[in-house]
């Protein structure tokens, strides 16, 4: 699949004018009509929603544009519920798919009316302690552990992540909330991440729906749904094809009507929670050459880093690279492109063939749409770039400003120090 950049270079010399590099660019037509796809996939069943997964690119605007499409959204932490509910989406559109959490939070989100998926069976003492009452929906998330697979290998080790209720958790929890007052039903899952393959959410449906099955047929439970969460992924190298979003929406029905239907739990809901999928490829970071260095290595240095951008540091993840104006060229050149972060991790690629590159050249790092800025920290005192959406139009939208020293230094504000500095 060619990765093709959102921008020439001209448009980006003309946006840099106002907004210097480096900065994220999202492109409004992109996110809708993967947004428009996603909803026609799983059109079959009446009660499907998808909840954006907040976490992977948490900024309003955006957000915005995915509730035109009946989104709701995917939230785990305080500032990701107010988020959602500055941004209209309030009650059961939200829900709270949360970890080791604080007893404000989940205060906080029974106050918007969020749906509530309790990631370990002590919670629901917690919460009810917290709350007084349980809430009348009520979700678990579940972890079958071992390790789990597909026809192309092992994709994941649910038996290691610190996540959800086991297999008999899922049972007894069940019981004591339905003893407790709770009247609807969900369940969750999440088990391997950034699939790169139409199996896994039929895969995954198949083994929830079997459980959902023998969960309402020994605890009486009414189950209303069945949340797949994420793990649809996107293809970051070239080589690899993208997922066929309508192609799994139909391997979840078949699948629906195999298991659900014969057991009477047709009118069981189907909910989503993705982020890489929804807005992963819609995102790219345009950066500068700044820099060429020839030591044991050729190096080109680039004015964004790590701060803006952690996975290929973190991960070893890889991002395709385009030069803006050489997308022609032929990459006969082999360069390590880094930050400027005194990390010797803090590199957008190692080895990676590449046209000659000049100093003042554009580059565009791919598909950073999720998991890119909000990944963002200030390590070496870097600040973090502006977000531009890239309206159908044409024109650019700023819905995030670049960080100033201001930022960096607001915490400081409560001391005499900070009228000291020079901001």
């Amino acid at each position: 699949m060619k990765k093709i950049p959102f921008i020439t270079k001209e448009k980006a010399q003309e946006i840099a004018q106002k907004y210097p590099t480096p900065f994220y660019l999202y492109d409004e037509k992109g996110i809708r009509d993967n947004a428009k796809a996603v909803k026609e996939a799983f059109s079959w069943n009446p009660g499907f929603k998808e909840y954006f997964a907040v976490k992977a690119t948490p900024n309003p605007y955006l957000i915005q544009i995915m509730k035109d499409y009946g989104c709701g959204c995917d939230c785990s932490s305080m500032t990701e519920l107010m988020l959602s509910d500055a941004a209209g989406i309030k009650g059961r559109d939200i829900m709270f798919s949360s970890n080791d959490t604080p007893a404000q939070e989940y205060a906080y989100a029974a106050r918007l009316g969020a749906i509530i998926n309790l990631d370990d069976i002590t919670h629901i003492e917690f919460v009810e302690g917290i709350l007084g009452k349980l809430p009348e929906t009520m979700s678990c998330r579940y972890n079958p552990g071992g390790v789990f697979k597909m026809s192309n290998g092992i994709m994941d080790n649910p038996g290691d992540a610190k996540y959800g209720f086991t297999t008999e958790q899922m049972f007894e929890g069940y019981r004591i909330l339905k003893e407790k007052g709770v009247k609807n039903f969900g369940i969750h899952a999440f088990l391997a991440s950034n699939t790169v393959s139409n199996e896994y959410y039929p895969i995954l449906a198949k083994e929830l729906f079997e459980l959902a099955v023998q969960l309402e047929k020994e605890t009486g439970a009414d189950i209303k749904f069945i949340n797949l969460s994420g793990g649809v992924g996107i293809p970051y190298t070239p080589d690899q094809e993208p997922n066929d979003i309508r192609a799994i929406g139909e391997g979840v029905r078949r699948v629906y009507e195999e298991v659900l239907v014969p057991a009477g739990m047709g009118d069981v809901s189907i909910y989503t929670e993705m982020g890489r999928f929804m807005m992963g490829p819609y995102g790219q970071l345009v950066t500068k050459a700044i820099h060429e260095k020839h030591t044991y290595k050729e190096y080109i240095g680039v004015d964004a880093c790590a701060v803006n951008l952690m996975r290929p540091a973190m991960y070893g993840a890889y991002h395709h690279i385009t030069v803006l104006g050489k997308e022609d060229a032929p990459c006969d050149h082999k360069y390590d492109v880094v930050g400027s972060l005194c990390e010797n991790n803090d590199k957008f690629a190692i080895d990676r063939m590449l046209p000659k590159i000049d100093k003042g050249d554009y580059l565009v790092i791919h598909d950073t749409g999720a998991h890119g800025h909000a990944m963002g920290y200030n390590y070496n005192g870097k600040l973090r770039s502006a977000e531009l959406l890239l309206k159908e139009d044409g024109n650019v939208q700023m819905i995030r400003r670049a960080e100033t020293p201001g930022d960096y230094f607001a915490t400081l504000d409560c001391f005499d120090i900070y009228d000291k500095l020079a901001i």
